[in-house]
């Protein structure tokens, strides 16, 4: 299994409030290479965390969990299976 981590801010599309995500990437052993995923973090300027979370999975598969403090609010999405 190989595990890739990464901070990344996003702006709020409600009121343009930075938000840092956490984002976790497990896969079965396919690598990722970690450029593709700065790069991926980097274009993200805005977005509901949902939708954030789906985009990323779309990218890179594997099992993805995306944390984040949303205005008080914890929300943790997980997506697919390593």
């Amino acid at each position: 299994m190989n595990v890739y981590a990464r901070k990344f801010a996003a702006a709020c599309p409600n009121n343009g409030e930075q938000i840092i995500y956490s984002l976790r990437i497990e896969t079965d052993g396919r690598m990722i290479q970690v450029e593709h995923i700065t790069t991926a973090t980097a274009l993200i300027k805005e977005g509901f965390h949902e939708q954030i979370a789906d985009q990323l999975f779309a990218r890179f598969g594997g099992k993805q969990t995306l944390t984040a403090h949303h205005h008080g609010v914890d929300i943790e999405t997980v997506r697919g299976e390593a």
